[in-house]
């Protein structure tokens, strides 16, 4: 250490490559630090723009230090001294053999373009001599960083050559279902023909593109083969089903988020929007059909279901526990034909407060009026499926709006333990036909169970009612009779980061609120890959 001490004596040039180091470690760790606390090391001469040109630009450095001659003589003579971007040089801190030899070779960079632009004659020979055996003594310290260098520049020129794009972050995922009527019948007089097992596949490409680091565009192509079982009601339906069980992949969702101001995010969406897009659903089980729940009843409050398509949508956030979301979405916005359209056709408008006097506590309080969007889950009745038959109408000719209101609650008991749950209430009057109104209530219980047996693991219970219609005055459209029960457990494993298998099973009790109806249980294995 006496050899070192005297280097660092002979001249001011040694001095420069202690005094200019970076503060990272060049052993191999990495940083964790703030973008201000990490300091600027004048390698060569695209970093010359951070160069100190006085000493007096360092608000920790005073004329009374002993190295403040030695300083100044650094930045008048080469040059190579430079701090952290909010102005100090932090002399007193400690520093590795690494980050010496990374000052070093800052310097000797510094030296040799002084040389190579003619101006060798400021560097005297005592200290080329130092900095010569300097550079003997730090000779593999200098070798292993300039073989790190050299590592990350290579991999920097394969990912510059090889990335997705600069702006566009590629993720996708895979949703693979099986799935059987394990139990029941018969329903509504009819006998339950789907008692087969069947495989389904809901397959998704996703582009999240960032312009500005705030803002993101997100496009999904998606195909989608999987049909929910049969069994003569849309209770226990499957969210992640689709419509037709077609394989034709097509751009499913497509909108642009943006911030407005500091506490306001506005969201444009273009194709299959939903209200997850625009608000918390609060509900831990709401997956979006790859994670969570297997069931749309089990996924979210089925009043959520009223809206969709495309629109706008606004969240302002009071401060961080009290939010406002208001959105629009129409589900024939692409339809130019009369009774179509963004605003004459069908739509779903929804304002929620969501408040979060916790953590572990999250209430939502939603209200959402639409126009011939019916709730997507529950009994024939409460989901209009025979209303055009009951009014004599054509399908296209069916008109009714409906209010809803609800309340969804998510409580953290414990870390591995949480309770949650909601209510709906849909009241909805018919436009055309047998005019009159109906009520339609829905409620459940959930109990979830978070990184169960391993950290990532799910275990969920789903206890309530779906969608029943309690009253009607419309003629021919009658309240459902008696009270079914939807009973939903599962278990999510997480395999890997990419690979997490659900099984669960869903026991429907009096399936179609009547009493007459075989219990239906429904068992499904659900594998989602992420990518």
């Amino acid at each position: 250490m006496q050899k070192f001490f005297k280097y660092l004596l002979v001249s001011p040039a040694v001095c420069a490559a202690m005094l200019c180091v970076n503060t990272a470690t060049f052993a191999g760790e990495t940083s964790n630090a703030s973008e201000i606390n990490q300091p600027q090391v004048l390698a060569n001469k695209d970093q010359i723009t951070g160069q100190v040109t006085s000493v007096s630009q360092f608000s920790d450095v005073q004329p009374t230090d002993w190295a403040f001659q030695a300083l100044q003589s650094l930045v008048e003579r080469y040059g190579c001294i430079a701090g952290y971007p909010n102005s100090t040089y932090r002399g007193n801190r400690a520093l590795t053999r690494y980050e010496f030899a990374a000052g070093l070779n800052a310097c000797l960079d510094r030296v040799n373009e002084l040389i190579a632009t003619a101006t060798g004659d400021l560097v005297n020979k005592q200290d080329l001599a130092t900095l010569q055996k300097l550079q003997e003594d730090f000779s593999a310290e200098l070798a292993t960083l300039r073989g790190r260098v050299d590592s990350v520049e290579a991999r920097t020129t394969e990912l510059e050559a090889n990335q997705f794009s600069t702006t566009t972050k590629l993720q996708g995922q895979v949703v693979a279902v099986v799935s059987d009527v394990l139990s029941g019948n018969t329903v509504n007089g009819e006998e339950i023909t789907a008692e087969n097992t069947t495989l389904g596949v809901r397959a998704r490409i996703e582009l999240v593109t960032s312009f500005t680091g705030q803002d993101t565009l997100f496009t999904r192509i998606q195909a989608n083969n999987i049909l929910s079982p049969d069994i003569g009601t849309p209770e226990g339906n499957l969210f992640f089903a689709g419509e037709d069980g077609n394989t034709n992949a097509a751009i499913d969702a497509l909108y642009y988020k943006f911030p407005l101001g500091k506490n306001t995010q506005v969201i444009a969406i273009a194709n299959a929007g939903a209200a997850d897009d625009l608000t918390s659903t609060v509900n831990l089980f709401d997956g979006d059909g790859a994670f969570g729940a297997l069931s749309t009843f089990g996924t979210r409050n089925p009043i959520y279901n009223q809206i969709g398509g495309a629109g706008l949508g606004v969240t302002h956030e009071f401060n961080d526990k009290l939010a406002l979301s208001l959105g629009y979405l129409s589900g024939t916005a692409n339809n130019p034909t009369p009774n179509n359209g963004l605003f004459n056709g069908s739509y779903g408008a929804l304002a929620q407060l969501t408040v979060k006097p916790s953590d572990r506590i999250s209430v939502g309080f939603t209200y959402i009026n639409s126009y011939n969007q019916p709730l997507l889950t529950g009994s024939n009745a409460a989901t209009f499926q025979d209303i055009a038959t009951i009014q004599g109408l054509p399908e296209d000719q069916v008109a009714f709006s409906s209010n809803s209101y609800g309340i969804q609650a998510s409580i953290g008991i414990t870390d591995n333990i949480v309770l949650g749950g909601w209510a709906g209430y849909t009241n909805s009057q018919t436009l055309r036909g047998n005019r009159g109104e109906v009520d339609i209530w829905n409620y459940a219980v959930t109990l979830a169970f978070p990184d169960l047996g391993k950290k990532g693991n799910l275990a969920g219970i789903i206890a309530g009612v779906e969608p029943k219609l309690t009253s009607s005055n419309i003629a021919g459209l009658n309240s459902d009779p008696d009270t079914s029960y939807h009973l939903e457990a599962f278990y999510q494993y997480k395999l890997s980061d990419n690979i997490t298998i659900t099984p669960g099973v869903i026991w429907l009790t009096s399936p179609d609120h009547n009493n007459n109806n075989d219990d239906v249980v429904i068992g499904a294995l659900r594998t989602t890959f992420s990518f």
